[in-house]
């Protein structure tokens, strides 16, 4: 039996790869693996500083493959309270994505930041944004 594909998993799987690729050139890094790594680690720790609309409405603007990574292992039930604070943030993307220390990290997450704008509406980021905390919306909006 013939491979049938479906245009939107195509798509999706391209503009993940576009994702990745945009990651990578901000990273400054030919390694898509450590790019993929960074995005995971980024889009997670943001969905749990969001709540749970904000991160709703986020995601609804995320390509498929995207999305899935973004709720991958979230179990909305099960919301773990934690500070909201730019050290946090910090802590946990240098450690999820295996990087240096926080100097990496914050240029990591600013690159990230920057990608995620780049494939949202202006008003998504701008919402996105006002959900964060001061500090971090800093970093974010660099």
């Amino acid at each position: 039996m013939p491979t049938a594909r479906v245009d939107i998993i195509d798509r999706s799987v391209e503009q993940a790869h576009i994702w990745i690729n945009d990651l990578a050139e901000e990273l400054a890094t030919e390694d898509p693996h450590q790019a993929y790594r960074v995005l995971r680690t980024f889009l997670q720790t943001l969905r749990d500083h969001l709540s749970v609309d904000e991160g709703a409405q986020l995601s609804a603007q995320l390509p498929i493959f995207i999305r899935g990574i973004f709720y991958e292992s979230w179990d909305p039930g099960h919301v773990v309270e934690h500070s909201r604070d730019v050290d946090s943030f910090l802590v946990r993307i240098t450690t999820e994505a295996g990087l240096a220390g926080e100097t990496e990290a914050s240029f990591a997450v600013a690159a990230a930041g920057r990608v995620l704008q780049r494939h949202i509406s202006p008003g998504e980021a701008t919402s996105v944004l006002h959900a964060l905390p001061r500090r971090l919306r800093q970093l974010l909006d660099d």
